[in-house]
């Protein structure tokens, strides 16, 4: 299943208009999109609110990511404080994949965003979260925090921009979009086999793992006959079929 460097600006000296801070929000706003990561099958590691972007970038590289998404918010140059309004979303100019994510994230964003014609994918050369992570990486600026309406609106939809982002990794990574629901805990029963799990929800989804007959996992989304399940840190779909579901968590 995708994987997702997570990284929220660790930057709480960037004051909103508003209230608040550019660190306090954008961990906000990773919050939200935990539970839609989960249920939608996407595994996700968020970076150390204690470490600085090298830290973060450190971390990122350390591991196996597919994509890595930082989560920031503007200001502008002091001439325009308070006059831009806007979503730009960066990418390597050198890397398809990152252009293509950039893309996938700008059109979506355009769903929700107030001012649409202002939302645009843009090359960076500079940004080191872009430029020198190994995985595919995207930093996005989520509007301007020191002007009033970009920074209420941000506030005020912290849960659609979560959804709107997710809904744009799951494009990128070609698997279903799942709403949340509650964690459930379920048991696999079939005629004592292993049951398969998989990468997409559907017989011919890549087998990544088996969950043996009697095992407990964790059920966060459902995709049709299918479930979005963790069992032993490793997140796939495995068919509704040979699964009892018991309480929730």
């Amino acid at each position: 299943m995708p994987k997702v460097f997570l990284s929220p600006s660790t930057q709480e000296w960037n004051a909103y208009v508003t209230t608040g801070n550019e660190e306090k929000v954008m961990n906000q706003l990773a919050d939200a999109m935990e539970p839609y990561l989960r249920a939608s099958g996407i595994e996700y590691v968020r970076n150390d609110p204690a470490r600085n972007v090298g830290g973060a970038i450190a971390d990122s590289n350390a591991g196996w990511f597919d994509v890595h998404l930082a989560l920031h918010s503007n200001a502008a140059p002091e001439q325009f404080a308070g006059k831009l309004r806007g979503v730009d979303f960066y990418f390597s100019p050198v890397s398809y994949e990152s252009e293509r994510l950039a893309t996938i994230l700008s059109n979506n964003m355009k769903n929700i965003y107030p001012l649409p014609d202002h939302v645009t994918p843009r090359p960076t050369t500079s940004l080191g979260e872009v430029t020198q992570t190994r995985a595919v990486s995207v930093l996005a600026e989520l509007g301007y925090h020191d002007n009033p309406e970009d920074a209420t609106w941000l506030q005020s939809n912290l849960d659609a921009i979560a959804k709107n982002l997710t809904i744009s990794l799951t494009d990128y990574f070609g698997i279903p979009f799942i709403e949340p629901t509650p964690t459930r805990l379920g048991t696999v029963v079939t005629d004592g086999s292993n049951l398969n799990l998989r990468s997409y929800p559907s017989m011919y989804g890549t087998i990544i793992g088996v969950v043996p007959n009697g095992a407990k996992l964790f059920i966060d989304g459902q995709s049709g006959n299918w479930y979005v399940v963790r069992y032993q840190g490793k997140s796939g779909y495995v068919s509704s079929d040979f699964v009892n579901v018991g309480s929730t968590q």
